[in-house]
C-alpha cells in the first residue's frame, strides 16, 4: 500500500495542543491543505481521522476526486489531558520541568491526563495494519494529525523514540510512505 500522509492546516483556535479539541481549519488551514495535494495523486481513496480539522477537508476533496472516504478513529491526535488548547510556551509558565521531560521522551513522560505516547503508539499502528489489510495494494491518501505523522515518519526513518517529537510536520504537509505486507514502513521521497 502506497500511503500518503496529509496533515491538517492551520486551525481556528491557534497553535498549540489541539490534541482531542475539534476546532474547524481557518481559510489559511484550506489554502495549505488545497496546495499539498494539488497535482497529487492518483488515489484509491481516501481515510480520514474524524476531527472536523482532517474531515472536512476529506469530504470535499473525496466528493470533488469522486473517491470512497473512510473516517478512521484510530488515526485520531494524541490526547493531551490538561495540556489541550494550551501552547508550549503557556506552558513553560507553570509547567516547565514536565514539559522538559516530555520533550526529552515523550514515550517516558504522560502529560497529566493524557494518553500515554504507548497507547497512542499502539492505537495508530492498529489502525495502519487494518488500513494495509484491507487495502493492500491501493494508493491511500490519509488526512491526519501532526502526532500520528510525526509517529509514522519516525518509524519509517528508525529513528529512536526519544527522537519523536523532533520530525518536523508543518500545516499541510504532504509525506509519502510505502507500507509492507508485514506493516513495514518505508518513506518515499
Amino acid at each position: 500500500m502506497i500511503l500518503d500522509l496529509l496533515r491538517h492546516g492551520e486551525t481556528e483556535l491557534g497553535s498549540g495542543f489541539r490534541g482531542s479539541l475539534d476546532d474547524a481549519l481557518t481559510e489559511q488551514g484550506w489554502a495549505q491543505m488545497q496546495a499539498a495535494v494539488a497535482g497529487g495523486g492518483p488515489w484509491d481513496r481516501l481515510v480520514s481521522s474524524p476531527l472536523q480539522r482532517c474531515a472536512r477537508f476529506a469530504e470535499r476533496l473525496a466528493g470533488e476526486l469522486a473517491l470512497p472516504l473512510v473516517l478512521e478513529p484510530g488515526m485520531r491526535e494524541l490526547h493531551f489531558g490538561e495540556w489541550e488548547g494550551r501552547t508550549a510556551l503557556q506552558l513553560m509558565e507553570d509547567h516547565e520541568a514536565a514539559l522538559g521531560k516530555f520533550w526529552a521522551d515523550p514515550y517516558a513522560f504522560t502529560p497529566p491526563g493524557g494518553e500515554p505516547v504507548t497507547d497512542f503508539s499502539e492505537r495508530v499502528l492498529a489502525s495502519l495494519a487494518r488500513l494495509q489489510t484491507t487495502y493492500a495494494g491501493e494508493r491511500v491518501l490519509l488526512v491526519t494529525h501532526g502526532g500520528v505523522m510525526r509517529l509514522l515518519l519516525a518509524r519509517a526513518r528508525g529513528l529512536p523514540r526519544e527522537q519523536l517529537l523532533q520530525v518536523q510536520v508543518g500545516h499541510g504537509a504532504l509525506h509519502r510512505l510505502r507500507v509492507g505486507t508485514g506493516n513495514e514502513l518505508f518513506e518515499i521521497m
